[in-house]
């Protein structure tokens, strides 16, 4: 089960970054389309008038997507920010029962959020919902792309919560060299 929840959680990470290199390469393209246009306007007079359709949206939407699709790779990374100044000065145990109450919050609003997420997307499809621009995107696509960013972000969630119950520390919270309650120096 582990190893399915990692891959899972890596998946995530590598689609998050997949988007951001297509939005790369949707700009770089545009730019280099600009650029042929401005050079055939000085040498001929007149642009060609290349374009991407469209991609202000794509990148829009490649934008949102790998956003969603990395917050659980983040999370297990450590990447998400901790605002500990309240509880780092507080006692041991206390603090723990603060980690496992803030895990059930996080846990609990993000299955929320993933839960009518998804009701969006069946909406979007239901309805067939297009979005605005040159090329009419059904947008039940990037919106199933944000919902499933939030699921996997919802099990790493309820993951780390049930490691922390357990006597684990989760691996979003390990400092480095940590042992979790358990004497196991190795990640989960």
């Amino acid at each position: 089960m582990r190893t399915f929840l990692n891959g899972l959680y890596t998946l995530g990470g590598w689609l998050g970054a997949g988007c951001i290199a297509a939005i790369c390469l949707l700009v770089f393209s545009q730019v280099g389309l600009n650029l042929i246009d401005r050079i055939s306007s000085a040498t001929t007079g007149h642009a060609i008038g290349m374009t991407i359709p469209s991609y202000a949206d794509f990148t829009g939407f490649l934008l949102a997507a790998g956003a969603f699709l990395s917050l659980a790779w983040t999370l297990r990374q450590g990447g998400h920010i901790r605002v500990s100044l309240v509880t780092s000065h507080l006692p041991d145990r206390f603090q723990f029962w603060v980690d496992i109450w803030c895990l059930a919050v996080a846990s609990t609003v993000t299955a929320f959020f993933t839960w009518y997420t998804a009701l969006l997307v069946l909406e979007s499809w239901h309805y067939n919902d297009l979005s605005a621009g040159m090329i009419a995107v059904p947008l039940w696509i990037p919106q199933f792309f944000m919902f499933f960013g939030l699921f996997i972000l919802t099990v790493a969630l309820i993951d780390d919560f049930v490691l922390s119950v357990t006597g684990h520390i989760p691996v979003s919270s390990r400092k480095a060299g940590a042992e979790d309650l358990t004497g196991n120096e190795e990640g989960i």
